[in-house]
Formats: C-alpha cells, structure tokens, sequence
C-alpha cells in the first residue's frame, strides 16, 4: 500500500488526488512483490493461456495517470490501458457520471427498446463526428465488434461482397475483424478458414515492413498502384469491392503514420469505384492525436468511422458512426443485447465532455513535450531509429525487437508501464491528462533504461 509520512511518524495511505498528483514512479518493493504473486499464482491456474501478458503488473487502484499495484509501487501509465483510458484513471467526473447512472438504471436493451442515453450518445458522436453531413451511429460493447457491425453495414448498403484491409492492420480478434487483421500471424494460426472476401493491400509507404513503397516519379504512392494493378485486375474487381477499411494511424501494427497525399489519394480511389472508405479508429481517435479523429490531419472524410477503446474511459463501448444516407439498413439486420448500456453511455457522454473541454489540447501540448524530448534521447541513444507521432500517439522505435522488450520489461521495473508494438516499437500513449512534470520524470527514467538495454 502505497503511503505518506505524517509529523507523528504514522502511515497514511495516498487519497486518489494524492495518487493523481504524484509525478515520479515510486518502486518500495520489486515488482512483482509478494501480493502480486500471489496473483500471478492463481492466474495461471485459473485463466485462458491465450491472455499475452507483457509483463507481471496487478494494479489495484489509479487516479490520473498514475497506478498503484498491490504492493503499494507507484507507476507512470505510459499507455493508458492500451489507450483506453483516455481520461485518465478513475476522473472523478467519469466516476460520478457512471454512479449516477448506474444508481437509477443499470441496463435495459436498446435493441429492443428506447434506451433514452443512447440516443443521446449518438447524438454527440453526430456531433463531432468527421463528416460534412449527419450521422447515425451503432452502440457495440468494443472496437471489434464495431468493425463487425461495419462490415455487414458495407456489404449490405453496397450489395458487394469484398473487403479490402491493410497489412500492418489490427482490427480486433473476432472473426470478421481478424480475418482483416494483418499485423501478426499467430492472431490466426488454427483459426482458418478466414472469412471470405478479404484483400489486403500495403499500408502508406510500407515503412512498417522495411519497403520503400513511394513513387519514385512523384505522381502517386506505390501502394495505391498495387490496388490498381494487382487487386484489381488480378484478384478482385473494383465494382465487386463493398468497402477498404484502414487505420489512419496504425496502432499494433507499430504506431505508423502514413506519408503526406496518401490518403487523398485512397479517398479518389473508393470514389472512382463507389468503394467505401471506413476509417478504425478504435485506437487513434478519441484526442489521441490531438483531434477528435486522427482522419482529420490528412484532409479527407471517411464514409464510416470506428470508436472504442478511449470513447468511454474504459467503460465497455464502441461505435460504428456512419454517414446518415448510408444507413439504410432493415429493421432487425443488426443489433447488439448490451451495446450501448446505461453506464458506459454515460461514461461516455462526460469522456467527449472532457476531451473537447480540456484534455485535446492538454495532449497536443504535453505530446509536444514528449516529442521533443524523446527525440533528444534519439539523438543519444544509437539504439532509437525513429520517433514518430501527433500528440499522444508516439512511436518510439529501436533498431531490434530485443531491444524494444528489454526497454519495455526495464521499464516496468523502474515503474514506466510501457508496452510494445509492430516489430520493435514501444508505444508512448498515457492518458490524455498527462501532465508536463511526469513526462519529464518518464523522459529521465526512459532515458536510463534505455541506457541500460543499450549496455546489454
């Protein structure tokens, strides 16, 4: 239990606001302590083995961006629960929104009936939604099941049965999503055969696999010629293509961000086919990178985008959020017993309140700080090839995966909850009200541990 000395000598355990102001990691015994093996113990007799743990963390309570584990160490979350946390842990006005509700009405299916907070939830996503027109939305219980709910809608409205994804992709593990999902092989070794209907294209300029996929001729981008001259005319033809779904920043897939034009150049190829575009931003949107939807740094509109993750602050939720004339589905195609509860809408209603009263711009600022910093570290540091990224959305990327796992197992040790992506990046993704003095506490630690991973 993490505590404070009083003038008397006693021990008093932090307050939340106590535990959301401190700024520097605090380790009193070395994780994973006594209590956390305890855990750990009952977890690998009890739980599924497919659950791919990074490293032997037991939080027990977080205020901020700060999380105290069982035995009482202190970390400096630096990816926000997988970036959904988007709020930070515990925001007292999050709190009060969920206990709230859930005091008054816990769950009642908006499939079935008239849920009063749903539709007032995607009235905001209407709100701020990437689009010029309306919107209507569809309220899932995660991100994958929001690209699910995009993949019916798009073949249904299109009358085409083809999908085209990205390499580099995460869309999330169920079987639509990850038949599209195209970062790692194991997410479907055994699992085959895929759904049908699915092509995958190089992302951006293919950096995230060592290519170099640009035009050397400066009329255009490799990767959208291998649409044009391989899909199209070799495997898939173009008026059979119901919709190309793509990360506008790739999140597991490395944290990549694509080139300048390539997107606009994507957007004119789904419109000279009547393609759909759908944008997931299950991990990019929600102010992560300093605007409600990542989409919007490129200058295009998606047809359709995805939320979940950051869109509740870790209630439960996602969102499918369409153009309103293309949803014009049935009655009955699609539906969802839990999606869209009481409690998580209201999560959700005070999380887009605080990201576009305070927290987008805290992002940009403090993403700033980051920024700056991690590149001086890259500039000392032979072993960091890259950093890349907007906001809260930073890749920090090492010359080996080993290298990337041991400042990632380092980190964690010296209590920075870091967590890797792609082939050998670690992701630098806290919450959105990460302050200035705890980035330059986790710059300095970083710093060390890098130094460390470098040593061998």
């Amino acid at each position: 239990m993490s505590s404070t000395t009083t003038e008397s000598g006693a021990m008093t355990k932090l307050t939340m606001e106590e535990l959301a102001a401190v700024s520097e990691p605090r380790i009193v015994v070395a994780p994973p302590g006594p209590l956390a093996q305890e855990v750990l113990a009952r977890d690998n007799r009890v739980t599924s083995p497919s659950l791919p743990r990074a490293y032997p963390f037991t939080p027990k309570r977080g205020s901020g961006s700060v999380l105290e584990d069982l035995d009482g160490n202190l970390f400096l979350d630096l990816n926000a629960g997988i970036a959904v946390n988007s709020t930070g842990h515990s925001h007292p006005k999050v709190v009060e929104a969920i206990q709230r509700q859930a005091a008054e009405l816990i769950h009642y299916s908006a499939s079935d009936f008239y849920l009063p907070i749903y539709s007032e939830v995607c009235a905001r996503l209407d709100e701020v939604a990437p689009f010029s027109g309306p919107a209507r939305a569809f309220l899932t219980n995660s991100g994958t099941e929001a690209v699910e709910a995009a993949i019916k809608l798009s073949r249904y409205v299109t009358g085409r049965q083809n999908i085209i994804g990205f390499y580099g992709a995460f869309h999330g593990r169920t079987y639509g999503s990850v038949t599209l999902t195209a970062s790692k092989a194991v997410y479907k070794r055994k699992f085959g055969p895929m759904l049908p209907g699915i092509f995958h294209a190089p992302f951006g300029d293919g950096r995230g696999f060592g290519l170099d996929l640009s035009d050397p001729d400066g009329d255009g981008f490799a990767s959208i010629a291998y649409i044009e001259k391989v899909l199209f005319k070799r495997m898939v033809a173009p008026d059979e293509v119901a919709a190309m779904i793509v990360e506008p920043v790739q999140g597991e897939g490395g944290y990549i961000y694509p080139p300048d034009g390539w997107f606009q150049e994507l957007r004119a190829l789904c419109d000279e086919h009547g393609i759909l575009l759908i944008a997931d931003e299950v991990q990019s949107g929600m102010g992560r990178t300093g605007k409600m939807w990542a989409i919007e740094h490129f200058g295009v509109e998606p047809d359709v985008v995805l939320s979940g993750k950051g869109i509740a602050s870790g209630m439960p939720l996602g969102a499918m959020i369409a153009r309103a004339d293309l949803m014009d589905w049935d009655l009955g195609a699609h539906g969802s017993t839990y999606g869209g509860s009481p409690t998580s809408c209201a999560a959700a209603l005070a999380t887009i309140d605080l990201i576009e009263g305070e927290l987008m711009d805290n992002a940009t600022r403090v993403g700033e700080e980051l920024l700056a910093g991690l590149r001086e570290l890259a500039s000392k540091h032979p072993s960091v090839v890259d950093v890349r990224g907007k906001a809260m959305m930073i890749g920090l990327e090492f010359d080996t995966h080993d290298r990337m796992d041991a400042v990632e197992k380092a980190g964690f040790k010296r209590g920075l909850l870091l967590l890797g992506c792609g082939d050998s990046t670690i992701r630098i993704a806290p919450p959105l009200n990460f302050r200035s003095d705890q980035a330059v506490a986790a710059l300095r630690v970083l710093d060390e541990v890098i130094t460390d991973a470098e040593k061998g």
